[in-house]
């Protein structure tokens, strides 16, 4: 007979529980208690604390941890670092770091094991991974880390993409063990021409650290693969370093987050990145007018919001500023388009909103910087990028996690030397260097290394104003994919059971996810595999006032509360969209598509979106 499964764990079950030292030695003692959403620290000596400072760490703050030894041959301890980024008092997250003495035994070969196994509990509870029952908790639990390719476009946003990267992407991201290799983009389609020749069966995963243009690329040249069906399974991830980042938001707001901008967006999908998991992720074929196909993962706009997209391109270097200014000359020069909307009503009723509630903040002062990574085991990552079939030669800004085979020379990121720094050693202490037994790198940038950069290599594209209408799209035209069942070929009568309005409209959007932006709520209810295209639009006859009203409201998601008669919604399958004013711009991703009738389909969860845990991961009631 099978015994009887255990209890499941409750958020403040004790899974884990002893006493540590400090780093250095003379300071003082703590308790910690591991449970399912956060680390309690207690301190014992010199004198217990009536309300400890910083003695909560919640999961969700967590990047990574690892296990450290002193440099010193007479240390018997062994150490246990944690990496944090906690909000600080003006909300905005700090890198702090916390490091534990594991000295109980008179070994250090049992010292070890003990800091060991609370790094690697740790270590299952941000990945999602279970904990033995009864069993023994070693480093032998973990797989293998998980290797990513990340993309960056050099110029997103204001051009900070890449010294966002360098500064807080790839430290977290070496401080949660991730192996991973990097690539720049150089040009227009250069992810989507990358990844077409990909061996994904190499790659856990593929993260954009860019806007939401380099994503598009992305899902659209995976689609182009003769094996489309297996490549458009492969995990893509977003890390917001663009201008809209609107993908970004909605990931941030099913994590959990307090809505947030710029680099604490940044940190809080990162910090989901590295806590890993995954969401199906609905894809919108889009039909054009010409025949053309392509795949949308966020939207498909027409009137006030392309025209402020496309408009606004000329102030890319405000970032997202871009589209606070776009948003007032559009008021400026408000229009108005003639059209027919077309869709298929959806059969089931999307879901309520669920209120996002924000992490309760954790304090800690400390912060750490450990010395080099030790090499990390993986397969020859330079391989599946140096093998692609492009025409032109790879570029050399290209960055590996340690490990991988003949790597490049070492570059500090942030300069300093390699042992540790700051508050945690005295003159007299001996330095702490990674234990090489645990799976886990340190927490600093000096666990990257970087190949040669060339200096101007690429300039930033010149902007440029709206254009006029031409059937030149600027957005690439995707071939494979699944075939579109409800639709009909363009011009050609609907079917039964579709519902068609016609008349004049400042917007019509069709969106997937729930952001437009990172700070734009257009679609509250919506989720990542609803099955759903969610259609807003707002009719002629509105006010600018009330219009600006709507985008301010849609800050918070409460637009549809206002009670606008200009304002409509329905929850969709499929939708054809004609035009019967002759100029105009359609956007397809926040990128420009030629003018004309078009029409898509949702394909329920025929992407993957990494998204990390869902809800509000490490809240302690």
């Amino acid at each position: 007979m099978a015994p009887p499964p255990p209890p499941p764990l409750t958020a403040s079950t004790p899974l884990l529980h002893g006493e540590f030292g400090s780093y250095p030695a003379r300071g003082p003692r703590f308790a910690l208690t591991l449970t399912p959403q956060a680390l309690h620290i207690q301190r014992l000596r010199p004198k217990p604390e009536a309300r400890p400072r910083g003695g909560l760490v919640l999961l969700a703050e967590v990047s990574g941890c690892c296990s450290l030894r002193s440099r010193s041959p007479s240390d018997s301890a062994a150490y246990f670092c944690v990496y944090t980024y906690p909000r600080g008092r003006r909300g905005g997250r700090r890198r702090a770091a916390r490091t534990f003495r594991a000295d109980g035994a008179a070994t250090y070969e049992e010292n070890r094991a003990e800091a060991q196994r609370w790094a690697t509990a740790l270590t299952c509870l941000l990945r999602g991974l279970p904990l033995p029952g009864d069993g023994e908790i070693t480093p032998d639990l973990l797989p293998r880390p998980p290797r990513l390719l990340l993309l960056v476009n050099p110029f997103g946003g204001r051009g900070l993409a890449w010294q966002w990267c360098k500064n807080h992407v790839l430290p977290m991201i070496s401080e949660a063990g991730l192996s991973f290799n990097l690539i720049q983009t150089e040009r227009h389609n250069h992810a989507r021409e990358l990844v077409q020749g990909l061996s994904l069966s190499e790659w856990d995963g593929i993260v954009t650290v860019s806007g939401d243009g380099l994503l598009y690329e992305v899902l659209n040249g995976l689609l182009e693969r003769p094996d489309w069906e297996e490549a458009v399974k492969t995990p893509v991830g977003i890390l917001p370093c663009g201008s809209g980042n609107a993908l970004a938001g909605a990931v941030n707001q099913h994590g959990g987050f307090e809505p947030a901008l710029g680099i604490d967006l940044l940190l809080n999908c990162s910090l989901l990145l590295c806590r890993g998991g995954s969401h199906p992720l609905d894809l919108l074929s889009v039909t054009l007018a010409s025949g053309s196909r392509c795949f949308s993962f966020l939207s498909v706009a027409w009137g006030f919001v392309s025209d402020v997209d496309i408009q606004s391109e000329r102030f890319r270097a405000l970032g997202s500023a871009r589209f606070t200014l776009g948003t007032v000359l559009g008021l400026a020069t408000l229009h108005t388009y003639r059209g027919r909307l077309s869709y298929l009503p959806a059969t089931v009723e999307p879901a309520s909103p669920a209120p996002a509630h924000g992490l309760p903040r954790a304090k800690s002062e400390l912060t750490l910087a450990p010395g080099p990574a030790p090499p990390v085991a993986h397969s020859p990552l330079h391989r599946s990028v140096s093998d692609l079939p492009l025409p032109l030669p790879l570029p050399q800004p290209a960055l590996t996690s340690p490990g991988s085979p003949e790597p490049p020379p070492i570059l500090s990121l942030n300069g300093g030397g390699p042992e540790l720094a700051g508050d945690w050693g005295g003159a007299g202490d001996a330095p702490l260097s990674p234990d090489p037994l645990l799976p886990s790198p340190p927490g600093s940038p000096k666990a990257a290394q970087l190949s040669p950069i060339t200096e101007g290599a690429s300039e930033m594209p010149a902007s440029s104003g709206l254009p006029p209408p031409t059937p030149d799209a600027r957005v690439a035209i995707s071939a494979g994919g699944p075939p579109d069942h409800l639709l009909p070929p363009l011009g050609t009568p609907l079917p039964p059971g579709w519902v068609t309005m016609e008349g004049d409209f400042v917007l019509i959007l069709a969106i997937s996810p729930s952001h437009l932006g990172a700070d734009l709520v257009a679609a509250p209810h919506a989720r990542f595999d609803d099955g759903l295209v969610h259609l807003c639009w707002v009719r002629g006859g509105i006010s600018r006032a009330a219009l600006l009203r709507l985008f301010l409201a849609m800050e918070r998601g409460s637009h549809f509360s206002l009670g606008c008669p200009q304002l409509g919604y329905a929850a969709a399958r499929a939708f054809r969209l004609e035009p019967l004013t002759p100029r105009g711009v359609l956007t397809v991703d926040g990128e420009q598509v030629e003018y004309g009738p078009l029409q898509a389909q949702v394909h329920p969860g025929l992407g993957t979106l990494l998204t990390g845990p869902s809800g509000c991961p490490g809240r302690e009631p």
